[in-house]
């Protein structure tokens, strides 16, 4: 059985753990500590409302977002850019949980005259020599204890095949296929995204072959779990750490290090392997090509 989204079994923990690893304002910076301790103050706001009319994270509407901000701003004093400040939490937060599967559409998009940034970030990767880095980070054995092992396992699994954080935390052992003439991983269906296959490159094996050396299980097992909770899954915080310690190993700086840097990174890896976006698109598990776009935007010139 799939487990349910913390999204919706621990919405608090859920956003502050977002907000921490993985959240990144217009700048593409990380947000500062007063800004995520505000943020929470205001998701809580945000969930007591939902909480108050019987809806979820999954499940709001646009209506339901209409009388929220009508409650907003008559609460708030005149002149304010309080209203405008929530529209954008909220927006950056629909965005979210429509990348992770959660949703199939931002319910926000429909108050998008409320300014949001006229031009699309530039999205963050690793270029060539970067990823090059990373590649050889992860397939260095030597001395691993388990904790390690289970870290280049994850950061080898998530660069080789550009599964969402969310993926990476629920794969059960059974859904990677690492002997064989084709190693790959399945990714089940979850939400509106499709079940699909990705082949497991070269610089990835040694690492899981390392970590299921290290930790054996059933094929109905999870394949990474937390240190102090042997039946559930990795958690988010845990695996931001641990993506952020790989990139500051090979010496990578930028205002966002979380799995979204990884997942870009296998993006235009595959473009640049001539992959079309169409294809790009299928292998990120996404309905929309505007990732790929994106992403295909940062390619040289020829």
């Amino acid at each position: 059985m799939e487990a349910p989204s913390p999204w919706l079994t621990q919405p608090r923990e859920a956003y502050h753990d977002w907000q921490v690893n993985e959240a990144a304002g217009a700048d593409r910076r990380a947000f500062s500590q007063r800004s995520i301790v505000q943020h929470v103050a205001m998701f809580d706001r945000l969930l007591r409302f939902l909480t108050q009319h019987h809806t979820t994270l999954a499940t709001f509407g646009p209506d339901h977002l209409g009388a929220f901000f009508e409650d907003v701003e008559k609460r708030c004093e005149p002149g304010t850019t309080t209203r405008l400040r929530y529209f954008k939490l909220v927006d950056r937060l629909c965005r979210h949980l429509v990348e992770i599967g959660l949703r199939e559409a931002n319910p926000a998009a429909s108050f998008a005259e409320q300014a949001w940034p006229e031009a699309e970030p530039i999205p963050l990767f690793l270029d060539a020599a970067a990823d090059a880095a990373l590649q050889a980070y992860v397939q260095d054995l030597a001395s691993d204890d388990t904790r390690a092992a289970r870290s280049r396992a994850v950061v080898a699994l998530l660069l080789g095949t550009g599964i969402t954080a969310v993926e990476c935390r629920l794969a059960c052992a059974g859904d990677v296929t690492l002997i064989g003439e084709r190693p790959e991983i399945r990714v089940p269906k979850r939400g509106p995204r499709l079940e699909r296959v990705v082949a497991l490159p070269p610089f990835s094996l040694p690492a899981l072959l390392a970590w299921q050396n290290h930790r054996p299980v059933s094929a109905r097992e999870l394949l990474f779990v937390g240190p102090q909770t042997p039946d559930r899954p990795v958690n988010d915080a845990l695996l931001g750490t641990i993506v952020r310690d790989a990139l500051d190993a090979i010496g990578f700086v930028a205002p966002d290090m979380s799995p979204r840097v990884l997942r870009n990174t296998f993006a235009r890896r595959a473009l640049l392997a001539g992959k079309s976006n169409a294809d790009v698109t299928r292998l990120l598990g996404l309905a929309s090509q505007r990732t790929a776009i994106r992403m295909r935007a940062t390619l040289p010139r020829t």
